[in-house]
């Protein structure tokens, strides 16, 4: 598998690096170390920056920022030689427009908010709640319930939900091995299990190992919608074929809980996954025949991985952590996993106590992450963290729900913090950035779903990628893809 890209210029003056051994590092003020020569961090600056040329004719300067209206003049001057803004330059434009204002509601229910989700479109939001209620609300009419579910035979809450990519079908999970599958296409807006519509049980247990009743706590659809994969409590990762409608694998995975997975891109060949026992391995399935074991191993976490979300690229990957922190992972540097040393700070639970200060910076002796981000809170609730939007950031940020009640947005390049959104009374578990504009959506523990956005108007604009009327807003930002 051929990794060899060209590196673009970097300029990196305004970090202070020392360069030792064979690569530079970047130290920051709480001590963490970001390795700067690694290719993400040039990639992410590529895909979020104006390209030379392009600061040449506008500006000549190389570092200092520009104006979005000393951009558009340079696209209407043809500064680029394209005629149009590239995706860097629109990514650059949007990504100064942070989703910080707020908050305003979206809906509030007397039940835990465990998972909330746009689609890949942004025209939908998905919204499951701890007492077996999901609510779809379509963005683009006022956030209008498009969908009320209610879920059937769960255990605790409902662990998990994934939207099929056509938006045809969406599937919930729980502390069952049971997922149950909900068509979308119906014209009913209630949706009440097997009484006004029937909810079909995809059946995970359905394997000759499986020995016991495990929950499941991660499920994905495939990018092609016909597979779903999903993380379980009895420390497997099962794969669910949805057109042949059975099991298709099972796999014992890690020594503890599988918390987490996710495709690594498109071709849904290579999975990770995240775990209780403080690892992160990568999954190819193209070898699983032959030797069914991971392809690789990617240590440097002290306690459990509570989630993880791909680059896209096949490359990298985020995980967040109950030891605090959220890592950067180039599986590159993943190792064969047959001598990893695990570090676990005994005698410690995240589900009663606060992490033991002692602890905040001990390091990993075998520490394969690239970058590492820390100030928010893993405490009580497998919390949830991603990359920013490609489209309209170049995936230059990532963020986080925190049980100090927060979300908070770091730089994935100098790992600043650039935004902490305060306004729940209880953990946020899971956060959603809309795909093409600046608006984000927090959940919490409370029963709020809030949403924050760039500008400030209490109005609800019309979100939709699509060109048509609406705020002087929308049409700007809507302008950055002519």
């Amino acid at each position: 598998m051929g990794y060899g890209m060209s590196r673009p210029d970097m300029d990196i003056d305004m970090h202070d690096t020392a360069r030792g051994g064979d690569a530079a590092r970047l130290r920051r003020g709480h001590g963490e170390t970001f390795d700067v020569d690694n290719e993400i961090f040039y990639l992410t600056r590529l895909r979020s920056e104006p390209s030379a040329r392009v600061r040449q004719g506008i500006d000549g300067r190389r570092t200092a920022p520009i104006s979005t209206v000393r951009m558009l003049s340079g696209r209407e001057a043809n500064v680029s030689g394209r005629g149009r803004f590239s995706s860097a330059d629109c990514s650059y434009v949007l990504g100064q427009y942070l989703p910080v204002n707020g908050p305003w509601p979206v809906d509030r229910m007397d039940s835990r908010v465990y998972v909330s989700q746009f689609s890949e479109d942004g025209s939908l939001f998905v919204a499951a709640f701890q007492g077996s209620r999901i609510r779809i609300y379509n963005v683009d009419k006022g956030w209008k319930v498009e969908k009320d579910i209610r879920a059937r035979s769960l255990r605790w809450t409902i662990t998990d939900t994934s939207l099929s990519p056509d938006r045809r079908y969406l599937v919930y999970a729980s502390m069952t091995p049971i997922v149950h599958i909900v068509n979308m296409g119906t014209a009913a807006t209630e949706s009440h299990a097997n009484i006004t519509e029937i909810h079909e049980g995809l059946d995970f247990s359905m394997h000759e190992d499986v020995e016991s009743i495990f929950g499941i706590f991660s499920i994905k659809f495939s990018s092609d919608g016909r597979e779903l994969v999903a993380g379980s409590s009895d420390h497997s990762i099962y794969v669910y074929d949805l057109e042949a409608n059975k099991l298709k694998s099972r796999f014992p995975a890690h020594s503890f809980d599988v918390n987490t997975v996710a495709f690594a891109d498109e071709t849904g060949n290579v999975i990770y996954s995240g775990s209780d026992d403080n690892l992160c391995k990568v999954w190819d399935r193209r070898c699983f025949v032959t030797e069914r074991q991971a392809a690789g191993v990617l240590t440097g976490h002290l306690e459990g991985i509570t989630f993880i979300d791909s680059h896209g690229d096949g490359r990298y990957f985020i995980s967040n952590s109950k030891d605090q922190t959220i890592k950067l992972w180039d599986i590159r540097k993943m190792s064969s996993g047959t001598n990893c040393p695990k570090t676990r700070t005994s005698g410690w639970d995240y589900r009663y106590s606060q992490y033991p200060p002692q602890n905040k910076h001990l390091k990993h002796p075998n520490d394969m992450s690239v970058a590492a981000y820390r100030g928010h809170s893993v405490l009580r609730t497998l919390i949830r963290c991603y990359f920013s939007p490609s489209k309209s950031t170049g995936q230059k940020y990532i963020y986080t729900g925190s049980h100090d009640t927060c979300v908070y947005i770091y730089d994935v390049v100098s790992g600043d913090h650039v935004a902490r959104l305060q306004c729940h009374q209880l953990t946020v578990r899971d956060c959603s950035w809309h795909p093409y504009y600046p608006l984000l959506v927090s959940s919490s523990w409370d029963g709020q779903i809030t949403r924050w956005e760039f500008p400030g108007n209490d109005a609800v604009h019309a979100t939709n990628n699509k060109i048509r009327g609406g705020s002087i807003e929308d049409q700007m930002f809507r302008v950055m893809y002519l």
